[in-house]
């Protein structure tokens, strides 16, 4: 690593942090006095209300900070007069910036994967801690198809992976050919075992003399294989987020079933891709700092630079909630202008950086 990459890097991790800690404690902050009557009384469930918001709060502070903390960089180069010195030594635009993409491109990766960790649910974990639910989760009336058979839970645990009053029927060519009937059924070994099951089977060619309708008990079944109740869970909720693996697991699993994926889609590009909305910003912002200070008006750049970042950011927001309700295909409405963002990104900086 040369000296000027560990100086600009120096100069920039330090922007970062006092940004990203100061956009944390203003918002966990906020947030905390505004629900502190609502909280429970235990320091234990408040000390985890705090965790799950600092990371939930952190997945949207992270981006914004890694674009403050470089519009502040640029910033203290620019009045120092450092950033000129360093074109007039021969420095390219690229060697400036490039550390400053590499660290951001590993911190949102970074983000990324804690993301396929339970802390993807933070947002839901600190709802039930306001809401006084965090030791109880259920969901009623569940209905939902796998291969052969259609499946209802009349009340399903997701926490406790643990389902009550099941009802399984299997249907083949339109036809009803066995259904199971148990009140209990729980989920291990990545599998659902239905416990003191009865099973009742119609025969498949029906004949008024001979046919009967077959009738047995059986103490374990098993069946929806890799099927995971927080999957179940989330499919069925109106407003609720998929860790990265889940967000996979069920995209495979609905996708065979001929079940609609937009949602699922939608939450896997918004945590996978839409992060790295911040990288062409990142140069644009550069590309358009002045070199000399004389010239340098600090405060129409850093304003213009912020406003522009919150105008992508919401933009981008914007988009993943229409294609999370199913207003817009998550393809069109995420991966399409994140593809059109980073083009039109490039031109912009060919052409301001031409002359």
């Amino acid at each position: 690593m040369s000296v000027l990459t560990k100086y600009i890097l120096q100069k920039y991790l330090k922007s970062f942090l006092i940004v990203l800690v100061s956009l944390q404690l203003f918002f966990v902050g906020i947030d905390f006095f505004q629900n502190m009557k609502s909280l429970p009384e235990s320091a234990n469930l408040q000390l985890l209300y705090l965790f799950y918001n600092s990371f939930f709060t952190l997945t949207l502070t992270l981006p914004l900070s890694l674009v403050f903390g470089w519009i502040l960089t640029l910033v203290i180069l620019i009045k120092g007069n450092e950033l000129v010195a360093f074109i007039a030594l021969g420095v390219s635009r690229r060697r400036i910036y490039s550390p400053v993409l590499k660290i951001s491109f590993l911190l949102l990766v970074i983000l990324i994967a804690l993301q396929a960790t339970p802390l993807a649910y933070s947002y839901e974990q600190k709802s039930k801690i306001l809401d006084d639910e965090y030791f109880i989760s259920t969901k009623s009336d569940i209905f939902l198809k796998y291969n052969d058979y259609h499946i209802f839970f009349q009340k399903l645990y997701p926490i406790e992976k643990r389902a009550e009053n099941i009802h399984i029927f299997k249907v083949q060519d339109k036809d009803l050919v066995e259904s199971i009937v148990a009140k209990k059924a729980y989920f291990q070994n990545n599998r659902w075992y239905v416990i003191d099951a009865k099973v009742t089977k119609k025969p498949k060619n029906i004949d008024f003399h001979s046919s009967k309708i077959e009738v047995r008990h059986e103490k374990f079944l098993h069946t929806l294989e890799g099927f995971k109740p927080k999957i179940l869970n989330n499919v069925y909720e109106a407003k609720s987020t998929f860790s990265i693996v889940d967000a996979i697991s069920a995209l495979i699993l609905l996708d065979k079933q001929g079940i609609n994926t937009d949602k699922i889609r939608a939450a896997l590009y918004y945590e996978v891709v839409v992060a790295f909305f911040i990288l062409p910003l990142i140069i644009l912002i550069f590309a358009y700092a002045a070199l000399n200070s004389r010239f340098f008006n600090i405060g129409k750049f850093t304003s213009l630079s912020i406003f522009f970042t919150l105008v992508s950011w919401g933009v981008f927001f914007l988009l993943h909630k229409f294609s999370n309700n199913g207003t817009l295909l998550p393809e069109i409405s995420l991966l399409l202008p994140m593809f059109l963002w980073y083009t039109l990104s490039f031109i912009v900086y060919k052409k301001k950086t031409s002359y």
